[in-house]
């Protein structure tokens, strides 16, 4: 099998297509692909495994109808128009699970940087503030006992709120499509409305799935039903956001702070008016960066590849009906 893998990705997930024979190229230029230049690069190949923001969308899929699968080494795929995959009956799989703990460390890092101006006094350091001491100034905010609201009680919100209950003692809340009575019975959590979730939350963190739903759906209206006291922390997407209604809800002290490992778009501008705000903590969405996670994604996305070459189904498909067009119909 003609494998094009879209980044360099951990040797882990390499070496296992490698032992199974797959025939790999690798794009190792440090640029993003057009998807024209995708297209063409796919067009000698059997499978890919795409890294990055690759736009796979109707066209994209009419011109590599030819592929036997697309496995994405990311948990997310809002880059993908999954419909149009299974019109044109290619399967395509993520790499869900393994990044939790890792993304939900990041949130909960998020978290204590925005309680305590983390990041902006670093920066006080570097300018050369750090002199006169005055007791009333620079002050943040203890997080023990405080409630903690979760959009979207998943893998990773769960793994948050674990951290947070065992850590802080914090009250658990949270929003979901659907009620989680397991997270219920483990967390003493409690199942809210969107608007109580605002309304209640000390800090909310977000961990829904993008969606036409949940785009843009944190803006001025939702902020401004928060207390004036709240945290906001985003590690999913940064487009569930509205980044100049954030802007002005920190301004005007509508919230207290923001923690964000997403940003929209990304990569955020160097000049961004949110990286020199007092309040707010910003990274270039390092969630899943850890050596362990990273090598368990890249297993994961190769072991689906490998899938195709065994006339297997992928273990972590997204568009399952693929396998069932008859049925699909019906």
């Amino acid at each position: 099998m003609r494998v094009l893998i879209t980044r360099v990705i951990p040797e882990s997930g390499f070496q296992l297509l490698e032992a199974a024979g797959c025939t790999i190229t690798r794009y190792a230029e440090r640029r993003e692909l057009s998807q024209q230049e995708l297209i063409n690069a796919c067009k000698q190949q059997d499978a890919l495994l795409s890294v990055g923001p690759n736009k796979i969308d109707d066209h994209f899929l009419w011109e590599s109808r030819h592929l036997k699968g697309i496995a994405l080494m990311s948990a997310g795929y809002d880059n993908v128009d999954v419909a149009a995959a299974t019109r044109h009956r290619i399967p395509v799989s993520n790499t869900p699970g393994v990044l939790s703990g890792a993304t939900s460390d990041v949130a909960f890092l998020l978290m204590l940087a925005v309680s305590r101006n983390a990041f902006y006094m670093h920066k006080s350091i570097e300018r050369g503030e750090w002199g006169f001491y005055d007791p009333t100034a620079n002050l943040g905010m203890e997080v023990t006992g405080r409630t903690l609201g979760i959009f979207g009680l998943g893998k990773i919100g769960m793994e948050l709120a674990l951290k947070c209950k065992a850590a802080y003692q914090m009250n658990i809340l949270y929003h979901n499509r659907h009620r989680q009575p397991e997270a219920e019975k483990i967390l003493n959590a409690r199942y809210v409305s969107f608007d109580e979730l605002l309304q209640q939350s000390d800090i909310l963190s977000v961990h829904a799935s993008l969606s036409p739903e949940t785009k843009g759906l944190f803006n001025k209206h939702a902020f401004a039903k928060m207390k004036p006291s709240a945290i906001f922390i985003n590690t999913a997407r940064g487009s569930m956001h509205n980044e100049a209604d954030l802007l002005g809800a920190l301004r005007n002290k509508v919230i207290r702070g923001a923690g964000l490992d997403v940003t929209d778009p990304e990569p955020m501008d160097r000049h961004h008016p949110l990286l020199n705000l007092p309040n707010v903590c910003v990274l270039p969405h390092i969630g899943s960066a850890t050596v362990e996670t990273r090598s368990k994604m890249a297993v994961m996305a190769a072991e689906n590849i490998l899938a195709l070459l065994r006339n297997e189904p992928m273990p972590q498909i997204i568009n399952p009906e693929v396998y069932h067009p008859a049925k699909n119909k019906s």
